[in-house]
Parts: structure tokens; sequence; C-alpha cells
């Protein structure tokens, strides 16, 4: 059994005050995705460089330019025959949002879509972004390898992917635009959203971020925009997919998936 864990960390350094490294040493992962590092190579010492829960392997990194800014990062027990960082486009190579291991038949990717809802002018860059990722996209598929993205993509893709649907229908991350960009991901360009293959049904368990405003957390008003999207033939493999809220590491909450694959 391969297991992928994917967390969105809100900061390697505060999440490791708060015992992810811990947690993850109960978690028997093969491979674990992190997004916003918030944090540069000099920042991070030997525990969040080499943790000991991933077998104690250096983990690859995508540092963003701005110091305390975004960032990501991929940790696996085997070593990968090759690493990637950035997809090719410099304003978004600039801000760390990439990384992606290569193994016998398997890509795993680390990915940290955009937020639009600081200002206007990052909601334009999220748009920017979602059309250079497109033919990125679509060179994957085209490779004939078998793809895990994991990741904070920011968008909520349906109405049972947040608990305030209603009132969110103007707001970044479940505009109109950015659903559909969604839908065509999963639809016509033959990704797959793995949790929700498997548990197609409306839950409050499935959702991986809350606001830090209005006890959003406590009374589970979050959204679902943490996901592994993967190719079919993976996908078909996954057998099992849970949220772990049982510990708090940051905003977010991490997303495992166990796939019916032998690790390299």
């Amino acid at each position: 059994m391969l297991r992928i864990v994917s967390l969105n960390l809100n900061g390697i350094r505060s999440a490791t005050t708060k015992g992810v490294w811990a947690w993850m040493d109960t978690l028997s992962a093969d491979v674990l995705a992190v997004q916003e590092l918030k944090a540069q190579a000099v920042d991070l010492d030997d525990s969040m460089r080499a943790p000991a829960a991933l077998g104690g392997r250096p983990g690859h990194f995508h540092y963003a330019t701005k110091k305390g800014y975004s960032g990501v990062g991929l940790y696996s027990r085997q070593a990968p025959t090759r690493v990637v960082t950035g997809f090719g486009v410099e304003e978004f190579d600039n801000e760390g949002r990439y990384v992606e291991a290569d193994f016998d038949g398997l890509s795993v990717i680390s990915l940290y879509l955009p937020s639009g809802s600081s200002a206007p002018e990052r909601q334009e860059a999220k748009f920017r972004f979602l059309d250079a990722f497109v033919p990125h996209l679509a060179a994957l598929r085209a490779s004939g390898r078998e793809i895990v993205i994991c990741g904070d993509w920011n968008i909520a893709h349906q109405a049972i992917d947040l608990k305030n649907w209603k009132g969110n229908l103007k707001n970044s991350g479940f505009l109109p635009e950015e659903r559909a960009w969604m839908s065509a991901l999963l639809g016509e360009a033959g990704w797959v959203d793995v949790y929700r293959m498997l548990h197609p049904e409306a839950t409050d368990d499935c959702y991986t971020w809350w606001s830090n405003r209005g006890q959003a957390r406590a009374k589970n008003v979050g959204w679902r925009i943490d996901y592994q999207i993967a190719t079919p033939g993976i996908a078909a493999r996954a057998r099992a997919a849970r949220v772990f809220k049982d510990q708090r590491f940051s905003d977010h909450a991490p997303l495992i998936v166990d796939y019916d694959v032998t690790p390299a």
C-alpha cells in the first residue's frame, strides 16, 4: 500500500511547534506533500529538512524568492529518480508553488495554487495561474506516467465542498470561473478527484480548511480546497481517503489517501 499525505502547513516552523512530525511518526506515510512553507532553506532545521517519519531522507523544496511567503515541499521514503521545481512560468515559479518527484512509473507533485482573497490583483494573478497551468497539465497527461497532484488548490469545486456555499458565490475560491475550471479539469481533461471518487456523498467530514474568524473550526464551517488529483490509472487504485482532524497543525487539515500500489 502506498500512503500519500498532503498538508498546507501555514508555516513549517509553526507546524513543527504544534507536533506535526511526531504525528507523522505514527502514520507510516510513504510520501508527504506540504504547502505554504513560509520559510527559506536557512530556516529549516534537521527535523524539517529530513524528518525521521519519512526515513530521514532529505525533502525537496521549491522556495519563494520572497522571504516568509508560499513555498512547497515533498518528502518520500524512496529516493526519486528526478525532481523538478517550478513548471516554467516565471511569475509563479518565483512564488515557490510547484515541486515534482518522479519515481518508477509514478510522479507526485506538491502544488500551492494562489489565493485570490486578499485583493483583486491577487484574483487576477490566480486566473493567470489557472490559464498557465492548463498546458502543463496537458503535458503531464501526455507523458503516459501515473501522476498524483497533491495540494492546496484554493478552489471548492461544488456546493457539497463547503458549508456556506450560498454565501460564498461571489467570493474567491468559489467563483463560477474557478469552479468551471475545476469541472474542465475533472471532465474533458481526464483527471480524477480521488477523495470525491471514494466519497461522492455530501459530508461535513470532507472539509480541509477553516477560516480563523468566527470560530469557524469549532463550528466546522469549512471548505474542501485540498485535493489529491490523479490520473485515472492510479486513481482507480485508491482504497481509502480521509481528512485528519483530531489534532491541529495549521488552519488546514491533512488529507491522507491509500493507494493499492507497492512503493518502489
